[in-house]
């Protein structure tokens, strides 16, 4: 173990500093007569998404942005969906569009990512987009990711020469990020783990910075961290807990006691990663409506 606990690298603060630039840049938009305007999809009544989305809209309406809010029915049909898309495709006041992931089973997720106009595609998944970010070039970048760049790059932490390792391939997370951490202004080193690899252990013991984003509660223990690493941990799980009012309290995919005992940085959950999604979105929907 370390002499001394890893520094907590808050997520918060950092947040916190993206929602003001979001609200100055929006004042300056006012000024040309553009309210930054996102369309927000919510197709169902799933309990976490429903939570997601009330916090991206309350997010909008702090930074003085607009929300399209549209909630329809869990058995909406594709082509309805698909002409909604197509619809807010071609109105000039909305500069960004949002799906809620995951959609219902009778709607294939990927056919409506593509159907977004890349130009309003401020999630960051559209073909397009991710086309962009494999050649290094201007694009949106998905949200999470963004915010993991932004924290390291804040917390003064050198991704240069690193081996940096990322348990989870989700296009979401995973594949953009080890993207975004291979391309030259990082020029890491970038191992993804999955499913598929074998010892996964024998990867995280060498790895300079660790990323984990796999939704297991405390799947990383202190035993697969090397001393000194840098721990990032994305996911977000809820646990039972009967001492809680809610019944459940929020734990990362790190076991966070151990592991801080031995990383030189690691990210809380909550209070990490998590404020950084929201807040990298709203830029993205500023970035947007500047290009008009």
């Amino acid at each position: 173990m370390r002499d001394k606990r890893a520094t907590i690298i808050d997520g918060k603060k950092s947040a916190a500093a993206v929602r003001e630039d979001a609200r100055n840049r929006t004042l300056l938009l006012a000024g040309r007569g553009i309210v930054p305007c996102l369309a927000v999809i919510l197709v169902g009544t799933d309990p976490a998404s429903i939570s997601y989305v009330t916090g991206k809209e309350k997010a909008l309406a702090a930074a003085g942005m607009l929300s399209r809010d549209i909630r329809l029915p869990a058995d909406t049909p594709e082509s309805t969906l698909l002409d909604l898309i197509a619809e807010l495709n071609a109105d000039p006041c909305v500069h960004g569009i949002l799906v809620q992931l995951p959609v219902p089973q009778q709607i294939r997720a990927d056919l409506i990512i593509e159907s977004i106009d890349p130009s309003k595609d401020v999630d960051g998944l559209h073909p397009v987009s991710m086309g962009n970010l494999l050649r290094g070039q201007p694009t949106f970048i998905p949200c999470t990711p963004a915010g993991i760049m932004l924290l390291l790059q804040e917390s003064g932490i050198e991704t240069a020469g690193t081996h940096t390792v990322i348990i989870g391939r989700s296009h979401i997370v995973g594949r953009p990020l080890a993207n975004l951490l291979s391309l030259p202004r990082a020029n890491a080193t970038v191992t993804l783990c999955h499913t598929g690899t074998n010892d996964l252990s024998h990867f995280t013991h060498d790895a300079d910075i660790l990323i984990v984003a796999v939704a297991k509660p405390a799947f990383v223990t202190a035993d697969m961290v090397k001393t000194g690493a840098v721990v990032v941990d994305v996911g977000v799980n809820r646990v039972p807990a009967p001492e809680s009012p809610k019944g459940y309290r929020l734990c990362g995919d790190v076991d966070f006691e151990p592991v801080s005992e031995k990383a030189s940085f690691i990210t809380p959950v909550p209070g990490g990663v998590g404020p950084l999604t929201i807040a990298m979105l709203l830029r993205n929907v500023i970035q947007a409506a500047e290009r008009i």
